[in-house]
């Protein structure tokens, strides 16, 4: 037996509404959050087309070879940095003209791969074996709007289509809840003497993927309680926690500092869930926006040809701020990212391009303060190898992520915190 897939009902509102304007056929990605029953679909959105393409599509035979699978992945990555913890691109459609309606299966199965691996080709984490490596492809002839829902393991290359059952139901994610956390974060990466010549944007993604593994052994509070990871969100028991954490000494040439405090926001389905999944959701989103706003700022960099200072000059920049926006008729909202001079408008142009949904600039809601703060690093020549987490930590400062680069500094203190207490709350929202 296949999978299930449920589906807001105004995703098969949205897709009815295609129109294939003359071309052969549209393309586009399947967004909504996998669970070990069933999978929910809660928003499509089509790609983009090239300006280009709008002369060479109007000729509908044989063209579903020519799918443009490089455009197509890099919407879906794009599209992947707006989704906050818990939502995944479940996988591809296509609509076809009746012409291609017994040719799409080859290309759409190509194109759910490449889509796959454009998106993972970053991240900072990893599925898990228990996790559900299934995902789906859609085709629906516009023509006489009969839908075909297969799926593949992301897992195999050579997997067969299976089967899925695809349904519709309305106000899905309605009920869903919601997880807020703020997390204060000071990741210091030392660079060797070997590693001082690389890019900054090499020793960055080097020091976050160290860092990714300290998020990844946290202890997470759920509403202010450690709680057991099998139990229902709702109801878990609470469990003592005692965790050390530990420091080592490096000798560097130089490092790359990231301060500041980052919102984090994740969506589980509210039909039982479990603790471990809401955890699951919020560690993913806090590595995802942390890793995506520096790609950002080195694709800014990139395309102003800012160059990197060198040698002993210190180098400041300020990373996006996170937006987010609100998904009509669901508690669920998406996000974006804003750099300071960036003016709102852009951003709704760009969520209209991405997600092809129209929004409101009142709707956008910056999720930090816009006021930044420069926070400079203690340096110490030497640390103990083992201390505890029995003190308070102070207050940090309230401030938006600054990434800070500081070169030829001597001895430092390189700190691998083993585990990270990070709050999180949750809303149940019903009618």
């Amino acid at each position: 037996m296949g999978r299930t897939y449920i589906v807001e009902e105004t995703v098969g509102q949205y897709l009815s509404n295609i129109n294939l304007q003359g071309k052969a056929f549209v393309s586009g990605l399947l967004i909504g959050q996998c669970s070990s029953q069933k999978d929910y679909v809660i928003l499509a959105t089509r790609t983009p087309p090239k300006k280009e393409q709008s002369e060479n599509l109007k000729h509908p035979k044989a063209k579903l070879d020519n799918l443009d699978e490089e455009w197509a992945t890099e919407h879906a990555y794009q599209v992947s940095r707006m989704l906050p913890g818990g939502l995944l691109v479940l996988g591809v459609f296509i609509i076809t003209t009746l012409e291609l309606a017994n040719d799409f299966q080859n290309a759409l199965r190509r194109l759910m791969f490449a889509v796959e691996k454009s998106i993972n080709r970053k991240r900072l984490w990893n599925f898990t074996e228990e996790e559900v490596s299934e995902r789906v492809t859609l085709h629906i002839c516009a023509s006489t709007k009969k839908i075909f829902c297969r799926t593949y393991d992301i897992h195999d290359p050579k997997s067969s289509a299976r089967p899925a059952d695809w349904k519709y139901q309305s106000g899905l994610s309605s009920s869903w809840l919601s997880l807020e956390c703020t997390v204060h974060i000071n990741i210091h990466i030392p660079l060797s003497a070997t590693s001082v010549s690389y890019t900054l944007e090499k020793n960055t993604k080097n020091g976050l993927t160290r860092w990714a593994k300290e998020i990844e052994n946290g202890v997470y509070l759920i509403n202010g309680q450690v709680k057991d990871e099998d139990c229902d969100l709702l109801e878990g028991q609470l469990l003592n926690s005692d965790h050390r954490s530990t420091a080592t000494v490096q000798i560097c040439s130089g490092s790359v500092n990231l301060k500041g405090a980052v919102k984090c926001r994740a969506y589980i389905h509210s039909s039982k869930p479990k603790v471990k999944d809401a955890v699951q959701a919020v560690k993913r989103d806090i590595l995802n926006t942390v890793a995506d706003r520096c790609e950002i700022l080195f694709e800014d960099l990139l395309l102003n040809e800012i160059p990197e200072k060198k040698d002993s000059e210190k180098e400041f920049h300020i990373l996006p701020h996170r937006v987010f926006i609100p998904l009509p008729g669901s508690t669920v909202m998406l996000c974006d990212y804003k750099f300071d001079d960036e003016p709102a408008e852009e951003i709704r142009d760009h969520f209209m391009e991405m997600l092809d949904h129209a929004i409101q600039i009142e709707d956008l809601k910056i999720a930090e303060e816009i006021n930044t703060a420069c926070m400079s690093s203690s340096m110490n020549s030497q640390a103990s190898l083992d201390n505890t987490d029995d003190e308070q930590p102070k207050q940090p400062i309230k401030t938006t992520m600054l990434l800070k680069i500081q070169q030829n500094i001597g001895v430092i203190a390189a700190f691998t915190v083993a585990v990270l207490a990070a709050g999180i709350s949750f809303h149940y929202f019903t009618d």
